[in-house]
């Protein structure tokens, strides 16, 4: 590019001087300058596209590249997919398989008797006679309940009138 220094600039000003004129010089300064502004304006406009353009070639190819991972990654799961069907479906369509076949009334009827056992196992972890024997409290009942079961016989309640 053109190396411009201090005095090259003042020698281009006072060439300009002598050749312009002192009376139009202003104006010529002002209509150069503004000349360069939209020279660099323009310039930086393009700039700023070229930029563009190449960030956008960017992200379309970052875009096909993860597209790419993409349907890789989808047929890998697909491939193995399949494969775990295959592998199954063979153990699902046998006959002998307990899992599949329904259970018979009585069946159903053991297993709900089993099931409450152990649930009333697992819920009452102190046996009644323990409670009634070591004194703990199996029915709670109200105060006012408790004032009357509790109450001398020869307390007579008042009645309020």
């Amino acid at each position: 590019m053109i190396d411009l220094g201090l005095s090259k600039l003042a020698l281009i000003g006072v060439v300009a001087l002598v050749v312009i004129g002192p009376e139009r010089l202003p104006k010529v300064a002002r209509m150069a300058g503004s000349l360069f502004g939209r020279a660099q304006r323009y310039i930086n406009e393009v700039k700023s596209e070229v930029s563009r353009e190449i960030e956008l070639d960017e992200l379309r190819k970052m875009q096909k590249d993860m597209q790419e991972a993409a349907s890789s990654v989808e047929q890998s799961i697909a491939q193995n997919v399949s494969q775990m069907e295959s592998d199954l479906n063979p153990s699902w369509s046998s006959d002998s398989n307990p899992l599949m076949e329904p259970l018979a009334p009585e069946q159903i009827s053991v297993k709900a008797k089993d099931f409450r056992k152990k649930k009333l196992a697992r819920t009452s972890a102190i046996p009644s006679w323990y409670k009634r024997q070591s004194g703990q409290r199996t029915r709670v009942i109200s105060g006012a309940a408790r004032v009357a079961k509790y109450r001398p016989s020869g307390a007579a309640r008042k009645s309020f009138h």
